[in-house]
């Protein structure tokens, strides 16, 4: 172990470090010190050993220090270093965490997309189907890792929409250490790849903190995206907390890159300490939009999807129940009312859906097949039988947030924007690739969901909250190839980890006492599929959807479908229903109306466990709650009104650059321009898909309007600038009236007025999820045409001394 790296890390307490004076042997229960003295000891005095090593208290502590008498180094005995080292016959662990798949979609579950590695690793271990998650990915992902539910871990929703109440706050606690970091301070090497989604928004600037992200929260190493979603084509990537560009090379994919960079590390890690065990989180970008995928891969899929999706979903639920994986008589319940019946569907439409459907099975099957190049590199190094693998086949439902019809671009749901079919039909052969950012309909999402009704964010419906888990591990399961159906949640994972790697849950960790994990080890299924269940009872909540199950009941309300944001209900008109779980897998039979006692039981104890986990106040908003202002929670910025930017400030995310929308404002930047001219992005934000450019293209100085790459505006002076210094202002009139009005943009080289135009229409909400704001450069994909593609081609060829933007 680093102790200078353990020394510094945040919360150490003193007495953690020095309050233990004992002498060890050479190995205590994975605590090994080299040498043949004593620590503690003055010369080479010995004295008794302890009988064994208490890692409930985290960082284990060093013993004392000791002190000589000897002058002569000669004459003295070294004494013995100490290191932590895992539990001997600890596994290696592996958690692979698949994003937006739902339960009908895999070949493992009974799903129409072929999946063999998942069913490789299913057929010597265990299919979990009464596996549960949050419904939404952030919680999905705080709870994984640190055992506790969301709201105990402040991660009631995604980090973007956090608010100012206690349970919502996005800023995950010191009193819920997360299990890499047990796991790192036990003697484990740690790693983390893809995606993150687990730091607050305002938490994701140069200035940090940096707590919270995965180089302090754990893990000695770190390749992935730190937001929600990412461009699979051009990726914003972090090595550590260092922004660096995707590799260049032919047909890029991002799941590809990580999967290397996984490969990499896991092989060297071993070579390096074959002794030591690993700790791995291999968490895709992928099945989430946008559905990026090599084209020959969707080929693959051409047809498949051709008898849409209610037969595609009733295949499925055939499947399921011939191969056991739920029992016989589950019902299929009918689809939600706002998703309209395949066969009354115009042709076009089915034309533009089966396309959407091809994408994403494409996308699925190109990650399986990437998961198992990770899988054969890790049995090419003989570590496979000792290795305990979760192999999650999504933190939640599959996403209907594609609406009705889809989305060629993903971010017009976060701007309040309908896409038509119309326009979508001419892309088809482009959809999943670069040039798209795409979204399929929803009507696929509970399709693939099957045999549950309703979806990702609908946490009070299975298929919002019920996902495919298989779990590998030869050496710790003897009868592989079975299901398991004890109800389990995503809390229950660490504990899981924890048991089967021979470690206690710890009290203290870092010098901060621990909230008390609230997941249940599943380790006790792996050998009894008739076991009784242990975790009985679990809450979900999320926007308003919310449920609570006890010993085989569930009671639930739907409070808000996916795709509806506004005019939402009052939360104290929701109607409640009841379901016998044992005996109604898809939750098909309301029996309110049979056991209203029952029913009321089960509110009131929601209401409990609702006060217990920090749920309360319920907050519905969706996209309101990605402002600041409204949603109450810090802002990098806050009120501030002027930010002054520098040549190198770059991979500024949306949350910590000054907010633009639906504002005026003014961007001046002081330029210094070579003899022979220059060209290049001055300062940017957004990138392809929405919007907005000040550069110089061939010497010109211009301001490009990128409306959701749908619409733009281009406001470019028609004369170059000489060589020298120049100050170069846009100043944009809005017009007011609303959100996502336009205004009028005058461009003006030293006080000299060169353009005008209008701007007929502007983004309210959001420009992207994960491309940033940029000094000198355009990273990732391109906001205006004709300056480059990417940092390389559209780095400013001058020299920017500063740029000063300002709103009212």
């Amino acid at each position: 172990m680093n102790w200078n790296y353990a020394l510094n890390r945040p919360h150490r307490s003193l007495a953690s470090w020095v309050s233990l004076t004992l002498v060890f042997s050479t190995t205590i229960l994975g605590a090994t010190i080299l040498g043949a003295s004593a620590f503690g000891q003055v010369g080479a005095a010995t004295g008794s050993q302890p009988a064994s090593l208490n890692r409930t208290t985290l960082p284990i502590p060093q013993p004392q220090r000791p002190t000589y008498t000897e002058l002569d180094v000669r004459d003295a005995k070294p004494p013995a270093r100490f290191e932590v080292t895992a539990p001997k016959g600890a596994p290696n662990v592996l958690i692979i965490l698949v994003d937006d798949l739902g339960f009908g979609a895999t070949s493992t579950f009974g799903g129409p997309i072929p999946t063999p590695t998942l069913d490789r690793l299913a057929q010597t271990g265990l299919r979990f189907n009464n596996f549960h998650t949050t419904a939404l990915c952030s919680p999905t992902r705080v709870a994984l890792k640190c055992g506790r539910n969301h709201h105990t871990a402040n991660a009631g929703s995604i980090m973007e929409t956090s608010t100012a109440f206690p349970g919502n706050t996005g800023a995950i606690p010191n009193s819920v250490a997360p299990l890499a970091e047990m796991m790192r301070l036990n003697g484990f090497s740690t790693a983390a790849f893809g995606k993150w989604h687990e730091t607050a928004p305002w938490e994701t600037s140069v200035s940090g903190p940096f707590d919270r992200w995965p180089t302090r929260q754990g893990f000695d190493k770190f390749y992935g995206f730190i937001g929600g979603e990412t461009d699979q084509w051009a990726p914003l990537i972090y090595d550590g907390v260092k922004k660096v560009n995707p590799p260049q090379v032919e047909g890029y994919h991002f799941t590809e890159d990580m999967t290397n960079q996984a490969i990499n590390w896991v092989k060297a890690q071993q070579s390096m300490t074959p002794d030591k065990p690993f700790f791995m989180y291999f968490a895709t970008g992928a099945t989430h939009a946008p559905h990026h995928v090599p084209k020959d891969w969707i080929e693959k899929f051409h047809g498949k999807f051709d008898d849409g999706w209610d037969a595609v979903r009733q295949a499925t639920y055939e499947r399921q129940k011939d191969a056991g994986v739920i029992p016989a008589e589950t019902k299929l319940p009918p689809r939600p009312e706002d998703i309209a019946a395949w066969d009354s569907l115009p042709e076009d439409h089915k034309t533009l859906f089966r396309r959407q459907a091809e994408v994403f099975g494409a996308f699925v099957a190109h990650t399986d097949h990437h998961i198992g190049r990770l899988v054969d590199a890790i049995e090419a190094i003989d570590q496979m039988d000792n290795t305990l693998v979760f192999y999650i086949a999504g933190d939640n439902g599959t996403s209907a947030e594609g609406g009705m019809v889809g989305m060629y671009n993903e971010m017009t749901y976060f701007n309040g924007v309908t896409e038509k079919v119309k326009d979508l039909l001419p892309l088809i052969d482009k959809w999943g690739s670069k040039e798209t950012f795409p979204h399929m309909a929803a009507g696929w999402a509970v399709a693939f969901d099957a045999p549950f009704k309703w979806t990702k964010q609908v946490a009070s419906d299975f298929g919002g909250t019920r996902n495919g888990m298989v779990v590998h591990w030869p050496q710790g399961i003897k009868n592989g190839g079975a299901i398991r159906t004890q109800f389990g949640h995503v809390i229950d994972v660490a504990p899981t980890v924890l048991e089967a790697c021979q470690l206690p849950e710890p009290t203290v960790v870092n010098g901060v006492p621990q909230l008390p994990i609230e997941g249940t080890s599943l380790l006790y299924t792996f050998d009894s599929a008739d076991a009784p269940d242990r975790h009985t009872t679990q809450y979900f909540e999320m926007f308003g959807n919310r449920a609570i199950y006890r010993d085989g009941w569930l009671a639930r309300t739907i409070h808000r479908a996916p795709w509806k944001t506004t005019d939402l209900p009052p939360l104290t008109g929701d109607v409640w229903e009841l379901y016998h779980v044992d005996e109604d897998y898809s939750l098909a039979v309301d029996l309110a109306a049979e056991h209203p006692e029952k029913l009321a039981d089960m509110k009131a104890l929601f209401m409990t466990e609702a006060i217990k986990h920090h749920v309360l106040p319920i907050d519905d908003r969706t996209i309101e709650r990605a402002n600041p202002a409204l949603a109450g929670r810090p802002d990098v910025l806050g009120d501030r009104t002027s930010l002054t930017l520098y040549e190198g400030m770059e991979g500024m995310l949306e949350n910590t650059f000054i907010n633009v929308k639906n504002r005026s404002c003014t961007i001046t930047a002081e330029l210094e321009i070579p003899d022979g001219g220059a060209s290049g992005a001055v300062l940017v934000q957004g990138g392809r898909f929405g919007g907005w450019s000040l550069h110089l293209r061939e010497v010109k100085p211009a301001y490009e309007y990128n409306w959701l790459g749908m619409q733009r505006y281009l406001v470019e002076s028609p004369t170059a600038l000489p060589a020298g210094k120049a100050t170069v202002r846009l100043e944009f009139d809005y017009d007011g009236g609303g959100y996502g009005k336009g205004g009028t943009a005058t461009l003006s080289v030293d006080g000299r007025q060169v353009a005008q135009g209008r701007i007929e229409k502007t983004q309210p909400n959001l420009f992207s999820a994960d491309e940033t704001a940029d000094v000198g450069i355009d990273n990732q994909t391109p906001v205006a045409k004709g300056i480059g593609y990417g940092p390389h081609e559209t780095k400013f060829s001058g020299r920017i001394h500063r740029v000063v933007v300002e709103v009212q």
